[in-house]
């Protein structure tokens, strides 16, 4: 893979099987400082009714990007993400006992030949379609207990949830409608037809579910994070861990945080030669928390580059949001502030204040409080102070924000441009916010 030579710019359209693999080739791979642009495939329902994909996703081969190596980290900068599917369904789910091994999103069986994994065709519509190829069982390990198929506007604006008539039109032409790419292998949820919400409106926000490095070990792709993770900590199937062993090679690429949107840049760790940069999940909008467990996933085209920063020993994930997108505290400060800041420092001596810059810093865990937790210490361990401190930073200058519940948070303060250059950030974060 190192010998090759590497491409300004690299087209991915092609998918893992639902397990982030550190031992299986990479695409690529894509220079320092390259282009990657990927046909991305729906996460969530559409793999979780796909029994042969062994994760809760579809997401991307992931890319060997040049240079990166394990203590590194790989800046990742979303120039673009655009939304193709024409619709989608989704809503809140509830698994079906007697069909899975343990877990529903990575080890399903057929209940009645006892295949694991089984190959699926569908018959037909509605929550009974999928069915194992070999015995023709129901075989879906989910199904909705509120769901709702959903249109989108040509403009990119909005979307609309369907009745039932116009739920089972789509539902006989899933792959067109939902525009899932060649390689995909998923069913297409609107095969379900659910049409629980009608007439709702929604507006749009694209952003990625799935955005990151690969782990260190085999870890189903929906479960490389803290929260999800924790299925995995003495599961009965081949993906099982320890809690140490899902600490240490995870990545967090799942976060499933609205603000991991075009014009966003994250900034991930290095655990394996080349990094493995892979995206997907990709979804039309989302409030904070995710809270209905899954919101509406799409296919799209997304635009990202990517570059190196050299022995930059990150925990987790660092985001760098829109400027728009940071809580009120935690925004750039305007001149008229700066003015006032000097005079009230002036007023009593302070002879220097403090110049800084907005970081969310990524924390997961098995639910909010031990996301909150990990936040915070990855925080205070990645610019070398103490929790308090951080605590204090984030109380007055930033803010805890849910990405996904049931254990995603995004710790955001205002960081000392001292401590982001000690921490070899410096460069990137003032680009993004200051364009230099």
């Amino acid at each position: 893979m190192e010998m090759s030579k590497a491409t300004e710019t690299l087209l991915v359209n092609s998918f893992i099987d639902g397990v982030l693999d550190p031992e299986k080739e990479m695409l690529g791979p894509v220079r320092d400082g390259g282009h990657i642009i990927a046909n991305t495939a729906p996460g969530c329902w559409g793999p979780m009714i796909t029994p042969c994909i062994r994760g809760g996703h579809e997401v991307t081969k992931p890319v060997f990007v040049e240079g990166a190596e394990p203590g590194d980290a790989i800046v990742i900068k979303i120039r673009s993400i655009n939304v193709t599917s024409l619709a989608t369904a989704s809503g809140n789910d509830t698994p079906v006992d007697g069909r899975f091994l343990g877990d529903p999103f990575v080890a399903v069986k057929c209940p009645e030949c006892g295949t694991m994994y089984p190959d699926t065709v569908i018959e037909g519509i509605g929550q009974e379609a999928i069915r194992c190829a070999d015995c023709h069982a129901d075989v879906t390990p989910f199904v909705f207990t509120n769901g709702y198929t959903i249109s989108f506007s040509e403009h990119g604006d909005v979307g609309v949830t369907m009745s039932k008539e116009s739920a089972e039109t789509i539902a006989r032409d899933g792959r067109h409608y939902m525009m899932t790419p060649d390689q995909s292998v998923q069913n297409p949820i609107v095969t379900f037809a659910p049409h629980d919400l009608v007439g709702v409106i929604a507006r749009m926000r694209p952003f990625l579910g799935q955005l990151g490095t690969t782990p260190s070990r085999p870890i189903p792709d929906s479960h490389n994070a803290g929260d999800f993770g924790s299925f995995l900590v003495g599961a009965p199937h081949d993906y099982k861990v320890t809690e140490d062993e899902l600490k240490e090679h995870r990545t967090d690429g799942h976060m499933d945080i609205s603000r991991v949107r075009a014009g966003s840049t994250l900034i991930c760790p290095v655990k394996v030669p080349g990094g493995g940069v892979y995206l997907g999940d990709m979804h039309a909008m989302q409030g904070d928390g995710e809270i209905a467990g899954h919101t509406a996933d799409v296919s799209g085209i997304v635009h990202l580059q990517v570059h190196v920063i050299k022995n930059v020993n990150l925990e987790g994930p660092i985001l760098l949001p829109n400027e728009e997108d940071l809580p009120y505290t935690a925004k750039p400060f305007t001149e008229a502030e700066l003015k006032s800041a000097q005079a009230v420092a002036k007023q009593w001596n302070i002879e220097k204040l403090e110049e800084s810059l907005p970081v969310s810093v990524i924390g997961t865990g098995s639910n909010l409080n031990l996301a909150t937790d990990n936040g915070l210490q990855r925080a205070a361990d990645l610019f070398g102070v103490t929790v308090p401190e951080i605590m204090n930073r984030t109380t007055i200058t930033g803010s805890i924000e849910i990405g996904r519940h049931p254990g995603v948070v995004t710790i955001t303060f205002l960081a000392p441009v001292e401590y982001l250059e000690k921490a070899g950030m410096l460069d990137e974060v003032r680009r993004h916010y200051k364009g230099r």
